[in-house]
């Protein structure tokens, strides 16, 4: 026993020995050295790093004319805003939900930070940064890993970026980094996934959900809470709220009358199907027209206007739907399926693209068909030879100044005088017409006239207007006699930019189709959509004279409704496609169809929408008039102001005649107006330039049939709008 005790006293010497005061303090003191050492090695060695992969992904927003949204795009559902886009009271409900030190604090909480590193490590439950800048660190720097490490960089990477960062640029980061639920990342888009505003529309109570909102935004999104989870999220508004007084933010009585923000339902996300899809790709194309590049628009944060109005872009699909679509077998006719429409609605005034339709679908049919440029105009190309005769003042092979009256050879197959290139168009069905006015031949669209106006005129004059007009160049932009019969690609915007260049009275309009496009820190130049005087006024002025004349009383009449137009049909070699571009005083708009097969090859579009050739007078026509009808609210009284050359067709545009059949099978207007000159002279035909008339042996139609139309169409049938095709759809 006295052994044993020697020895449990020795042991315990020992032991106070070893473990001394002394020894105790000195060993604490060298373990904050190396504490100390380690953090401040950590300091030096860990850098700030560069931000992570989605931390500056952002989406794109699209919208209508007026602001209202349209698509956003990209894979984050993000918008970058400056924290002066964002009212101070829903700032301060962030500090107030996530950090009430932080305008005072250096970036880290120590005991937070370890509380939360220990019981990581410990097993008791995953924990976060306990400071908004931790946080902002974690989003915009690091990983979302819970990891011992991932805690130690954050914390040291936090006191850095708080030394080297304003507070306002952190809070700035960490609203707009976090994730919100809803696929909303950062606040902006939050504010509209909950409450359909703007960050800078927030109030301090919605800012204060949306606050509570980051600590479980699953369990705590109010449309799909548990019952327990809509008490929490309640329990925690009232938290933020409450700090917000407490510190000296919110008025204690306003705070007081508060009542709970309930967010607004879940709503799909704004995205491409349909037209959408359509819309954003052309205002794509057009800002990298502009300088913007492809990666800078994928990397998203722009926010870009359209000038489409919503109540047009709407018109012109349920005039597409109503007079097409509706009409079409799709699914159960493959030759049904091979109808696509394109069209495209400027304002003259000012260039803007009002409307756009691409086609059945964005994600149905990729290809937008109101851009496309592979399928020729046709007869819609003739107006512009018309306005290249008057604004170069052309004269015909025996010096006759070339005007709406005009006598011109309308015989099918009749060669071209003055070409060194042979050409000899066969009219519609092969119909010769004799001796006609140049206001006749716009009407009927007659091949033989204008193909010997274009020769008159010469092709490269005729091309050279065109372009000014703003018809683009190409490969099959050929300056020879067919470029008459349109045989060149457009698309219908060019179309519509030609045509409203017109309707401006010369003045160079160039359809723009978006309107602003700004990022955070820059912005995109818009396209000038108005330009200079490209072609006289005279010449802009009497081309649209001709073209009432088409709408009135020649291929275009199912386009007639209540107000004043012009416009011209067009039909394409193998009946390929089929066009009515037209416009009003006020509205531009150019109507295309295109046979497709499902390879994306060009086919016919015979027997398709219906029964025969889907010509331009029918129902491209059709939608033009349903669409304008309704884009003008019914109709209107706007009238244009024309200061022509001064000749004449054979009738005033400007009257409303009721048409009768004449020997040929067209309408006729009758005159109502005394100054009008209704039998133009013939002047003789000079020798060797213009044939004598044969008087054709059995070619002359009957009268036409009357064909049920839409309201405020003649009873009779328009006539045929002159394509040029053979009975078996080949050009001569």
């Amino acid at each position: 026993m006295g052994r044993t005790g020697k020895s449990q006293a020795g042991k315990r010497g020992r032991i106070r020995r070893l473990f001394t005061w002394k020894k105790i303090l000195g060993t604490f003191f060298v373990g904050c050295l190396l504490v100390m050492g380690g953090c401040y090695v950590l300091y030096k060695i860990v850098p700030v790093p560069e931000a992570n992969a989605d931390a500056t992904l952002q989406s794109n927003i699209y919208k209508y004319a007026d602001g209202k949204l349209l698509a956003r795009t990209g894979k984050m559902n993000r918008e970058i805003v400056g924290l002066d886009k964002v009212p101070l009271d829903v700032q301060r409900s962030f500090v107030a939900a996530e950090n009430k030190t932080f305008y005072k604090d250096n970036g880290v909480d120590i005991k937070g930070t370890a509380r939360a590193a220990w019981n990581t490590l410990t097993g008791k439950g995953k924990q976060g940064g306990s400071t908004i800048t931790q946080q902002y660190v974690k989003n915009f720097y690091l990983s979302q890993d819970q990891t011992a490490t991932r805690k130690l960089k954050e914390m040291v990477i936090a006191i850095k970026v708080d030394q080297q960062m304003e507070k306002s640029e952190i809070l700035a980061g960490y609203i707009n980094t976090s994730y919100y639920g809803r696929n909303a990342y950062g606040i902006q888009a939050a504010a509209q996934a909950y409450y359909g505003v703007d960050a800078t529309k927030l109030t301090v109570g919605q800012g204060a959900y949306l606050a509570s909102l980051l600590q479980a935004p699953s369990q705590y999104d109010w449309a799909n809470a548990s019952t327990s989870g809509r008490k929490l999220v309640e329990q925690r508004w009232n938290y933020v709220l409450d700090n917000m007084v407490g510190e000296g933010w919110l008025d204690a009585g306003q705070r007081a009358g508060m009542k709970f923000p309930v967010p607004q339902k879940p709503k799909a996300p704004k995205g491409l199907s349909g037209q959408s899809g359509y819309l954003v790709e052309a205002a794509n194309q057009e800002l990298m027209r502009q300088g913007v590049s492809e990666e800078d628009l994928k990397a998203g944060g722009w926010t870009i206007t359209l000038n489409i109005d919503e109540d047009k872009q709407k018109a012109l699909v349920k005039a597409v739907e109503k007079e097409l679509e509706a009409k079409l077998d799709r699914k159960g006719d493959k030759k049904d399926a091979t109808v696509q429409a394109g069209a495209t609605s400027v304002d003259p005034k000012t260039g803007a693209v009002v409307a756009m339709y691409g086609g059945v679908g964005a994600t149905e049919h990729w290809t937008n068909n109101a851009t496309r440029r592979d399928y020729q105009p046709a007869s819609t190309f003739k107006p512009l030879v018309l306005a290249s005769a008057i604004d170069n003042g052309s004269e015909t092979q025996d010096g006759r100044k070339i005007g709406l009256g005009t006598m011109y050879d309308g015989n099918s197959k009749r060669k071209v005088v003055g070409s060194s290139i042979p050409f000899a168009p066969e009219n519609e069905d092969d119909r010769s017409y004799g001796q006609v006015t140049v206001q006749k031949a716009t009407n009927s669209s007659i091949n033989s006239v204008y193909a010997q106006m274009i020769v008159d005129v010469t092709p490269a004059k005729t091309k050279e207007t065109a372009l000014k007009l703003g018809m683009k160049d190409g490969e099959d932009f050929g300056a020879t006699p067919a470029m008459s019969l349109g045989v060149m690609g457009a698309s219908t915007m060019d179309m519509a930019g030609a045509y409203a260049t017109l309707d401006n009275h010369g003045v160079k309009v160039t359809p723009t189709l978006v309107k602003s496009a700004v990022h955070k820190d820059r912005k995109a130049e818009p396209v000038k959509s108005i330009g200079d005087q490209v072609i006289t006024r005279k010449a802009a002025d009497t081309t649209t004279k001709a073209m009432q004349g088409v709408v009135r009383s020649g291929s275009g009449t199912r386009a007639a409704g209540d107000y004043a137009a012009a416009g011209k049909t067009g039909t394409s070699e193998n009946n390929r496609s089929a066009w009515f571009v037209g416009y009003t005083p006020e509205l531009v708009t150019a109507v295309g169809l295109f046979g497709e097969d499902a390879k994306g090859q060009q086919v016919t579009l015979t027997n398709t929408i219906n029964e025969g050739r889907a010509n331009g007078g029918r129902t491209p026509a059709q939608i033009w008039g349903a669409y304008t009808t309704s884009a003008l609210d019914g109709g209107s009284d706007a009238a244009f102001d024309l200061e022509t050359d001064g000749s004449d067709g054979g009738f005033d545009s400007g009257s409303t005649p009721t048409p009768t059949a004449t020997t040929d099978g067209s309408p006729s207007p009758t005159p109502t107006r005394s100054h009008e000159n209704t039998t133009p002279p013939q002047p003789p035909t000079p020798t060797g330039t213009t044939p004598t008339r044969p008087t054709p042996t059995g070619t002359t139609p009957p009268p036409p049939t009357p064909t049920p139309t839409k309201t405020g169409d003649p009873t009779t049938a328009p006539p045929p709008d002159g394509n040029g095709e053979n009975s078996d759809g080949r050009f001569n």
